[in-house]
């Protein structure tokens, strides 16, 4: 059985994934934005938000996923 995690380390990382969703929006969303005025489009400032939002999403899957097998 692996050691107990004591709750400051438990909460750094739930605080570090509440700076990683909006983080990984912003970066899509600035990603996008350079690319649409480099190339002259208006479009893909959208396609790098979204992804932006799901790789977020997924990073937040994995550590739940990654804490509930810890703990049973």
């Amino acid at each position: 059985m692996p050691p107990k995690r004591s709750p400051f380390a438990t909460a750094g990382q739930y605080l570090s994934l509440a700076f990683l969703l909006p983080a990984a929006t912003f970066v899509g969303y600035v990603i996008g934005h350079l690319l649409d005025r480099a190339l002259g489009t208006n479009f893909l400032y959208i396609v790098f938000l979204v992804l932006g939002i799901i790789s977020g999403f997924v990073q937040l899957i994995r550590q739940v996923q990654r804490d509930t097998r810890n703990d049973a």
